[in-house]
């Protein structure tokens, strides 16, 4: 039987395989670089190619632990969930309850995720950074750019100028956004009193109009 070929071999030296002391002690020497390069570069500046140079790991190995920049953002911000996903799995076809509006029901699907208390915390400390620091408003809002507004929008209907797709987007998630604010970081009584159907009701016909109705 013959032995197994050698590795190869580059100007006398084996060639690294970008594999560091076991698969735990990588990913975390990944995740806090992706950590430090998201606060230092933003979402859209921070690349794989960098994270894994500071990590000292090849780009491929990154891509193999977490897949996408999204995902390996949610890992670092230590989300449970990819945000996209969550939108998308919202805006699917036949998701919604029958009767129910793609405003409501995309207001249930982000509540109920609120409702996790993981979610919620990890959702709540990115929120009053950005609210606290212009780097972390920066990077939390190219992350918001990039990962899910393009989502909405491509469910939202077309609008006349002025209130293209992308626009009703942006309404959704300053709604959204505004909810979880007086929600969660100002803590207004009655806004943290409400159920899920209160809110659903008094909130879901708003984003409805903002996705599909007239906006002047």
């Amino acid at each position: 039987m013959t032995a197994p070929a050698a590795p190869a071999r580059r100007g006398g030296r084996r060639r690294r395989s970008g594999r560091r002391g076991g698969d735990s002690g990588t990913k975390e020497a990944i995740l806090a670089a992706a950590r430090t390069r998201f606060g230092d570069y933003g979402y859209v500046g921070a690349t794989i190619r960098g994270i894994a140079a500071d990590a000292g790991v090849d780009a491929a190995l990154v891509h193999h632990f977490f897949g996408t920049k999204e995902r390996l953002f949610a890992a670092a911000m230590r989300l449970p969930v990819v945000p996209s996903e969550l939108v998308a799995t919202a805006l699917a076809p036949g998701a919604r309850e029958p009767g129910q509006s793609l405003g409501e029901h995309l207001l249930r699907t982000v509540l109920g995720a609120w409702d996790v208390a993981e979610m919620r915390a990890t959702f709540v400390g990115l929120l009053r950074s950005a609210v606290t620091s212009e780097q972390a408003a920066g990077m939390l809002r190219e992350f918001a750019t990039e990962a899910i507004l393009g989502r909405i929008a491509g469910a939202a209907a077309p609008g006349p100028s002025g209130a293209d797709a992308q626009f009703r987007a942006a309404l959704v998630a300053s709604q959204v956004l505004g909810l979880a604010l007086t929600r969660y970081v100002l803590e207004l009584d009655p806004i943290v009193r409400a159920g899920t159907d209160d809110l659903a009701a008094a909130i879901g016909p708003t984003l409805e109009r903002y996705l599909t109705g007239e906006i002047r």
